[in-house]
This record gives structure tokens, sequence and C-alpha cells, in this order.
């Protein structure tokens, strides 16, 4: 029986385990999003969120216990620089797992795994609400309005009387007022 085995072995060993687990976790923090199977996706959230969390209070401690888990000096850098000032107000879920449907080759479940934070297209509604709101500096009155608007197509008419002839059709008039 299975009664309290939480963690997905993933069928590999622990070694590999833990060095996959580093390495995607590694790529999410520099990509702040990946493409996974959905196993591995859940396995990897229980491994990341936790440091995430760590990452919060910016200590030498904090940043050594990280490093003993990532083994990447750039993906600690970035997490400490620009995910943690992000996430500082959330109090946790920090990813989010978006399935994608079946691999081809082996029906595998795929998913994306991104960054809550980071999405520019789901914050991107906020920021649209953000824009709507913004209003005109001031209102035309209605004679300027007027003025303008007739002077405007009265520009516009102007040239479009005035249409020249291409040079061959002067040639041709040119030759038939000799004759």
């Amino acid at each position: 029986m299975r009664h309290q085995r939480v963690i997905n072995h993933l069928g590999r060993t622990s070694s590999h385990r833990k060095a996959m687990l580093a390495n995607m976790a590694t790529s999410l923090i520099l990509h702040k999003r990946i493409t996974t199977t959905t196993a591995k996706a859940k396995a990897l959230r229980t491994y990341i969120e936790p440091l995430i969390t760590k990452s919060k209070e910016d200590s030498t401690h904090s940043r050594r216990v990280i490093f003993s888990h990532l083994q990447n000096k750039t993906a600690v850098a970035e997490l400490f620089r620009e995910v943690s000032p992000k996430i500082a107000e959330r109090p946790g879920g920090y990813t989010r797992i978006l399935k994608t449907g079946n691999r081809i080759g082996d029906n595998a479940e795929m998913c994306i795994l991104e960054l809550v934070d980071f999405n520019e297209l789901m914050l991107g509604g906020e920021a649209a609400k953000a824009k709507t709101t913004r209003r005109r500096k001031a209102t035309k009155k209605k004679g300027e309005g007027e003025e303008k608007a007739t002077a405007k197509t009265k520009k516009s008419k102007a040239p479009a009387a005035e249409t020249e002839k291409p040079a061959d059709e002067t040639v041709k008039e040119e030759t038939e007022k000799s004759e």
C-alpha cells in the first residue's frame, strides 16, 4: 500500500530526480515559463515554491540555502533581484499550470508552468482597464471645431480639382492640336 507516500519519484533515482528538478527550477526562474509534462510540473511546483518563499528574505543565509538547491549563480541572482520583489506581497501560489494537451509521440499530458506575476497576457487585462480611464485634457469649442473641419475639407478638395495629367496624355493632346 502507498499510504503517506507523497513524493512522485517520476521513474528516476533520487540523484537524477534532484538534478532534474534543480535544472527545471533554474530554467523556470530564468525564462519565467517552461513547457513540460504535467507530472513533472506538479513535482517542480512542490520543489520551487518553498525556494521562492525563502527568497522573500534577502539574507546571506537564504541565498546560500537556495544556491545549495539550484547550484546556479545566475538563477539565484535573478530570483533575488527580479522575482522576489514582484512576489513580495503574495502569500503563496507563485506558479500556474496551464494544460496544453497531449504530446504527439507518446501521448503524455503536457502543460506550461509559469510564474504567476510574469505573464504579460493575463496582466495585460488589468493594464487595459487602467488605460481606458484616461481622459482628454481639453475638449474643443463648437466654433473652433467647425472652422477647423471646414478648412480641412477645403484643403482636401483643392488638390483633387487640380489633378495633373500624365505626360503621355499631354504629348498626345499637343500632337493632335498641331495636326
